[in-house]
């Protein structure tokens, strides 16, 4: 009966640091199966004539049919003491050739290989209902068999196993425990959102906060100075927050807590609340809120912003955004309609360095 290998087994490496890896196997699979061909009354088989043959019954293995050929008087002169015993391919003329592994025993009287007649293929033949059979001429001597155990009331048994190799594949190899990702975020996420233990309210414009001294403090240098610091915040559990609007304060406390920015429709809202969160990061040192912002920045550069952007980048130190809006600038187009809007007079008045690198670089 015909039975196909097992599949690689499942696994999971950590790297050095412990993050997981992710694992592939190239799985060559095979089908293997077995056949006994009994041969009862033997000494009834010999004389049958050198390089004369009996085919066995056929069976399949891996899709393929089989006969093993049993050559009682050896399957040429050189063996004619010999018992030879081959393998033959049966299938269909229009058939694929196929590379199979093979093994042929003798079997004992409970029906196991005897080891010292146990013959594996050592070579890849290729089989095909067109092309020769394959085995081993000299199997066993006659004389050997017939002086063994292993011939009983006139009777002996031979086994073929094969193995065939089937199509070699790629897959994942899935780890043996599935971690989910981190919801850690959502639990600080949660505690600003119910205020619970929460140690500190700030005020901002109309509205108040309330937070967490140690969330805050671990997330950013400055409120860290300001509230465990010797800065007069340090006591105090009412902070007041000056020019900066609720709803950015918000966002700002958002992010500290889930490391996301809350959704904001795009368009005009979206670039106006990146600058203002652009300037609440810079100010508690929150780089990456801070190149956050930048980038979302880099992507809504346009006429009505470029100025106001432009000086926003040279204020804070955002390279990658001032480089951005010079880009922008290089169409006449764009810089014709730019130097005519009231950002552009802004512009001159808070940052004439910028307007001179902007020519140098516009220079011919």
């Amino acid at each position: 009966m015909s039975t196909s290998s097992p599949s690689s087994p499942a696994g999971n490496i950590d790297s050095d640091d412990g993050s997981p890896l992710t694992t592939s196997a190239i799985v060559a699979q095979a089908v293997s199966g077995s056949h006994v061909v009994n041969i009862d009354g033997y000494s009834r088989t010999k004389g049958l004539g050198t390089g004369k043959y009996i085919d066995s019954e056929t069976f399949a293995v891996g899709g393929h049919r089989w006969r093993m050929r049993y050559y009682p008087d050896g399957d040429d002169s050189a063996s004619d003491d010999w018992i030879s015993i081959f393998m033959w391919c049966s299938d269909r003329p229009d058939a694929d050739e196929v590379k199979p592994e093979f093994r042929i025993s003798l079997l004992d009287q409970d029906r196991q290989p005897v080891p010292s007649y146990s013959r594996p293929s050592t070579e890849i033949r290729t089989f095909s209902s067109k092309g020769p059979s394959w085995g081993f001429a000299q199997f066993i001597k006659r004389k050997d068999l017939e002086e063994s155990r292993y011939l009983m009331d006139d009777s002996f048994s031979i086994r073929c196993d094969v193995t065939v190799s089937k199509e070699i594949f790629t897959e994942q190899v899935p780890p043996s425990v599935v971690v989910p990702p981190s919801d850690m975020h959502q639990h600080l996420g949660n505690l600003l959102f119910t205020g619970e233990a929460a140690d500190v309210t700030f005020e901002v414009g109309a509205e108040t906060f309330a937070a967490h001294r140690c969330v805050l403090a671990a997330r950013s240098s400055v409120f860290k100075a300001e509230l465990l610091g010797p800065m007069k915040e340090k006591a105090a559990t009412l902070v007041q927050i000056d020019d900066m609007e609720p709803r950015v304060f918000r966002a700002l406390l958002h992010f500290i807590y889930t490391d996301s920015l809350p959704a904001v429709d795009n368009g005009d809202g979206a670039a106006a609340m990146a600058q203002h969160l652009l300037v609440a990061a810079d100010r508690y040192n929150l780089e990456r809120l801070k190149l956050i912002c930048e980038g979302r920045l880099c992507d809504h550069v346009c006429r009505g912003n470029v100025a106001t952007t432009m000086a926003l980048a040279e204020q804070h130190g955002c390279a990658a955004l001032k480089k951005a809006c010079f880009r922008f600038l290089t169409s006449p187009g764009n810089l014709k309609a730019v130097v005519a809007s009231d950002g552009f007079e802004h512009l001159k008045s808070s940052c004439p360095s910028v307007l001179e690198e902007l020519v140098a670089k516009l220079a011919p």
